[in-house]
């Protein structure tokens, strides 16, 4: 299961046991935020795109759209989002549940400069009906991103 595969992967860092799973899904940004009782915004959201042969995963907060002049211009390539089917075979899990924990060798992992506005954030744990409560900078250690990026807009007038 994704869930036991992201629980293995925060356990490096004694996070594993801070994974919470709900009664009820926390697929989407609005769910999730229902689930958690916080704001939308807080949710910090893995978007799946294809890069060349592989993927890749951007992470980035609840109320943040990819603007594709941004990703274009970061990436050098057109934002193209993975299908469903592709997302459970590319990353390793499931739409609903994707999360930059314990996914497959060779995704590349970014986190998006939206979610530096909060002190902490809520990113799934590879399952619809998980997430952790996280620091941005535990994020960024255990994302094992490779770096920060700037590609998505709708966020820039909120404050935390």
């Amino acid at each position: 299961m994704a869930i036991e595969k992201a629980r293995k992967h925060l356990e490096k860092w004694n996070m594993d046991k801070n994974v919470m799973e709900f009664e009820v899904s926390s697929a989407t940004v609005e769910l999730a935020a229902h689930a958690l009782g916080c704001e939308p915004a807080r949710i910090a959201k893995t978007l799946s795109f294809r890069s060349g042969e592989g993927c890749m995963l951007i992470v980035c907060a609840g109320d943040a759209k990819v603007d594709n002049a941004k990703y274009r211009k970061q990436f050098e390539m057109k934002a193209k989002m993975l299908s469903a089917d592709e997302v459970a075979d590319m990353v390793g899990h499931e739409v609903g549940g994707v999360c930059p924990f314990g996914v497959n060798e060779g995704v590349a992992i970014y986190l998006d400069e939206s979610l530096k506005r909060f002190k902490t954030v809520f990113p799934a744990c590879g399952s619809s009906n998980s997430a952790i409560e996280l620091t941005v900078p535990e994020l960024e250690q255990m994302s094992q991103s490779l770096g920060w990026v700037d590609v998505c807009k709708g966020w820039e007038s909120e404050e935390a």
